[in-house]
């Protein structure tokens, strides 16, 4: 089976570290694979998907995404392939306050010709992700910043979804809402991945999530940096 990600080898320490926070001998999530990664706080899940999006390289190994090698790739040619094929939403959301929702919503197709190819209609393609959310016709030119917590965590998966990319990335999106709400936005969101064929990688601390997914994978087992500063410690 092909894959969306593949970690080998992995060694990442921030400068003026002397030891790394990332140390992973084999991590791999296949093509269109629903994967929930689990870790507390301080456990290295941002590193990870700053790795995974091509925004920093390890030290030592290879990351690929996609069969590519971004680890090797100079940090122009990983912004344009991060544009191109990952959808990321944040915990945060990072939207555009000043912009109206399908403003938002098109973004990524506004930077990459490679994801406004495969919309086609950009506009129509927004309306109907942001419709498959829960998102009426209503809202759609109100500026996010108006918005609710539910509503924005809505637009920032229909911004990620648009232009179907392989691999959508999700980093604590749930922190924010209540149990019921974390629980449906969850089924929303891996339903329109389904729908496009995308493999994600949704990074949390809150375990009740994982039975959402086809597997989980637990971060302090993966991670062999921790396990090495433990036993120094010991």
């Amino acid at each position: 089976m092909s894959s969306s990600v593949e970690i080998h080898d992995l060694q990442f320490h921030w400068p003026r570290q002397p030891r790394p926070v990332l140390a992973i001998d084999h991590f791999q999530i296949a093509a269109g694979e629903r994967l929930f990664l689990h870790g507390p706080s301080g456990s290295g899940k941002s590193t990870l998907i700053n790795l995974l999006a091509g925004v920093a390289t390890p030290q030592r190994g290879e990351v690929r995404v996609l069969g590519e090698p971004l680890s090797r790739w100079s940090g122009a040619r990983r912004d344009r392939f991060r544009a191109d094929h990952i959808g990321l939403i944040f915990q945060q959301f990072n939207l555009l306050p000043y912009l109206s929702v399908l403003e938002n919503v098109r973004l990524p197709c506004d930077f990459s010709p490679a994801r406004r190819a495969r919309t086609g209609d950009v506009d129509s393609s927004a309306r109907e992700l942001l419709a498959a959310l829960g998102m009426g016709d209503v809202l759609l030119s109100r500026a996010v910043g108006e918005l609710s917590v539910g509503q924005q965590q809505r637009v920032a998966a229909a911004r990620a979804l648009i232009g179907a990319p392989s691999l959508i990335i999700a980093d604590e999106p749930t922190s924010a809402l209540d149990a019921d709400s974390r629980d449906a936005f969850v089924d929303l969101l891996l339903a329109q991945a389904r729908r496009c064929n995308s493999a994600v990688l949704f990074v949390s601390h809150d375990c009740q999530l994982a039975t959402h997914f086809d597997r989980s994978v637990v971060l302090l087992e993966l991670n062999r940096a921790l396990h090495d500063t433990v036993e120094e410690g010991a």
